[in-house]
């Protein structure tokens, strides 16, 4: 089929504008081809003006996510608003579910209790516990000493003194 040279400028703005459309969408909408409308930008020599999204590294799927990354991702998703929460995930390769997994192990992480340690620990605490009070009961004993002697020299004043 044979489209007018206007028609073609058109779609050509379209594709290279400030707001350019892919040959694909445009296709579906106008009902030319994807290949002639990719054709017409290649003939009008704006193939290579055209700006295309830089390439972002490749992300690591949600699962290999490190526990730091995780926290982080809901921590920034929290201060996102809702209208934006769809770009911010399509930024950083991630679903909602992703996100809300993310959360609920965060929560989980958060409420867990501190492990029971285990019976060797556990004689090893009371060992440790028994010598403390045992040197306490020492430094005790010391100081209290040390209080009479103070006192003893007060009252009698020291040995081998002839007062």
């Amino acid at each position: 089929m044979e489209y007018s040279t206007e028609f073609k400028r058109q779609m050509v703005r379209r594709m290279s504008g400030p707001r350019p459309e892919s040959a694909t969408r445009l296709s579906k909408e106008v009902g030319v081809s994807q290949s002639a409308l990719s054709r017409w930008l290649l003939e009008a020599g704006i193939v290579g003006l055209v700006k295309k999204k830089p390439r972002t590294e490749a992300r690591l799927p949600a699962s290999r996510w490190s526990p730091e990354e995780k926290l982080r991702a809901v921590l920034e998703a929290a201060s996102v608003s809702e209208e934006d929460l769809g770009a911010w995930l399509r930024e950083r390769g991630l679903r909602s579910e992703d996100l809300a997994e993310f959360r609920a192990a965060a929560i989980a992480g958060l409420a867990a209790k501190a492990p029971k340690p285990s019976l060797a620990d556990q004689k090893r605490i009371k060992e440790l516990e028994r010598d403390l009070k045992r040197s306490n009961a020492a430094l005790a004993e010391t100081a209290a000493l040390l209080v009479l002697r103070k006192k003893a020299v007060a009252l009698w004043g020291e040995e081998g003194d002839d007062t």
